[in-house]
């Protein structure tokens, strides 16, 4: 008889399956350690980005580099926001001369601003904006390394990986988010990630995104729907030579509602929240309105060569521009993105547009590096030209970092740079012996130090009559003319009912005892018509001076 075990079938192992998943498991463990490998560096890169740029933003903190306008104007108006109202700034309204109740949106609309005010609750300090565009910046680094990831998918994963890093460090260390680092908050804290996530969205042809990030430009600045209208128009000549049919109808409605939103934004819905029209209009030597130098234009186009070379800034700029990236942006199609806000700047008969010592290079970066980036994966996906486009990588990652040193990480290491100069370390001294809920006329440079405890405005040529006047005396500041007309206000006020209690390497601090009529003092009423300032004479005679 047979028994009951051996009628039993021996379990034998699958040797295929378990063979296989021997032979997976080393790709496996491979890929999961370069996975982390890439997401540490890309966090490694992400924290030099936010560690240099906070840092430029703090030393010019500690130095009085940075003023009322703007960073006090942007400090005002998000901490308006953080409170659960309106982005009322004094430091503008009442410079400007705009009625009182006056909101930021009605000069610049940014209402994205909003998403600033929960750090306020962390920190109430103007340098909370710093940290977050820095946090902003850096968190473009993973955004550009994966549109360079798209761009070199055709490339071995090594040289893959090192394209991303040395796109992250470029980017990172690019002169333009220094610079803007350097001359404090502006709405660009917004516009740089933004601008890559449309850009990398698009490239991944997630068209959803693409829309959204749209919106949040055109919510970021009242001119950036131009931009976004030219990257519709990238994505239409783009999509219909791939046959894309989404990514044609999405880049069709962008190109329409772009300049759709800025031209409803800028005619109707600035002027509805208090703005001036035409308040912002530059390009006098087109016309003295918007219609009537379109109509100039059509009937001379030369117009626009002669105010394109009618200072010689202008086409330096455009050399430096292009110049830093070896020209590599020129061969790619969404090089026309910058079309417009270049166009803006070149056009204008603002100096302060035509330098690079401002913030307004930042607004171009992420386009000007992303086409870089696009023209350098196509080259090396071309064997014979492989070699050429690591050397022009290299060059490019090499110039923006060596043009970066001067432009803000050198000043870094320079113990002198983190200190204020006698006349602002004097101005930040006489601050402190203002009270809190005092109304306070200040010096531009120390009106950040005054907006969270006093009720501050900028000190300029109208006498404002407020309980303290801080001033300088010996030294020229905005938006005075000469030191002279400061030495005047302080002698004006002292024959009229103000008394010095302070006074040491130039920095005046008057208090008010009395109230007799001071001439001139004037306060901006309902019926105030705003006005702007004039540009000194001395601006615009240098690219690397504001």
């Amino acid at each position: 008889m047979t028994s009951q075990t051996d009628l039993q079938t021996p379990t034998v192992p699958a040797p295929r399956t378990r063979t296989r998943a021997q032979a997976l498991a080393p790709l496996l463990t491979r890929f999961s350690a370069r996975a982390a490998s890439s997401r540490g560096r890309a966090v490694l890169l992400s924290l030099l980005c936010f560690g240099v740029c906070f840092a430029i933003g703090i030393q010019q903190w500690t130095s009085a580099q940075l003023g009322g306008f703007d960073l006090g104007i942007f400090d005002q108006g998000v901490r308006g926001y953080a409170h659960f109202g309106l982005p009322l700034s004094t430091v503008k309204s009442v410079h400007h001369e705009f009625p009182p109740g006056f909101s930021i949106l009605g000069d610049h609309f940014s209402p994205i601003l909003a998403l600033l005010a929960p750090l306020y609750w962390i920190w109430n300090d103007p340098r909370a904006l710093l940290l977050g565009q820095a946090l902003l910046f850096a968190a473009g680094v993973p955004l550009i390394r994966r549109i360079t990831a798209i761009a070199f998918e055709a490339a071995p994963d090594r040289d893959r990986r090192r394209a991303m890093d040395l796109a992250g460090l470029a980017y990172g260390l690019g002169w333009p988010l220094l610079v803007a680092s350097r001359v404090g908050f502006h709405e660009v804290g917004f516009a740089v990630p933004l601008t890559l996530l449309m850009l990398e969205r698009g490239m991944s042809r997630r068209y959803g995104l693409v829309a959204v990030a749209a919106l949040l430009l055109c919510c970021t600045k009242e001119d950036l729907g131009l931009l976004v209208g030219a990257y519709g128009l990238v994505l239409v000549l783009r999509c219909r030579k791939a046959a894309d049919r989404r990514g044609l109808r999405i880049g069709a409605g962008l190109l329409v509602f772009g300049p759709l939103a800025s031209l409803v934004t800028i005619q109707w819905l600035l002027p509805a929240l208090g703005g001036q029209p035409g308040y912002y209009w530059n390009y006098q030597e087109l016309g003295a309105n918007a219609g009537d130098a379109v109509n100039h234009v059509l009937h001379n186009p030369w117009l626009l060569v002669e105010g394109a070379f009618s200072a010689p800034l202008k086409p330096l700029l455009v050399l430096w521009l292009f110049g830093t990236l070896l020209l590599l942006p020129l061969r790619s199609l969404t090089v026309l993105c910058l079309v417009p806000l270049l166009t803006e700047r070149i056009l204008s008969t603002n100096p302060n547009h035509w330098s690079i010592a401002r913030h307004y290079d930042s607004f171009l970066w992420p386009i000007l590096l992303t086409a870089s980036i696009e023209v350098l994966g196509r080259m090396y996906a071309v064997e014979r030209r492989r070699k050429l486009a690591r050397r022009l990588g290299l060059g490019t990652v090499a110039v923006t970092v060596a043009v970066a040193v001067p432009l803000g990480l050198a000043s870094l290491a320079v113990p002198a740079y983190w200190k204020a100069a006698p006349s602002e370390a004097a101005l930040l001294r006489a601050s402190k012996l203002i009270p809190d809920g005092a109304t306070v006329e200040a010096d531009n440079q120390v009106v950040p130090r005054l907006t969270a405890r006093t009720h501050v405005v900028l000190v300029d040529q109208t006498p404002r009559g407020m309980d303290y006047v801080l001033i300088r005396s010996n030294a020229r500041a905005f938006p005075f003319a000469t030191d002279k007309e400061q030495a005047d206000r302080i002698q004006l006020l002292l024959a009229n009912g103000y008394q010095q209690i302070w006074a040491e390497d130039g920095a005046v601090l008057l208090h008010r005892v009395g109230h007799p009529p001071i001439p001139g003092q004037q306060l901006p009423g309902p019926g105030s018509t705003p006005v702007q300032d004039v540009v000194p004479s001395d601006v615009g005679h240098n690219l690397f001076l504001g």
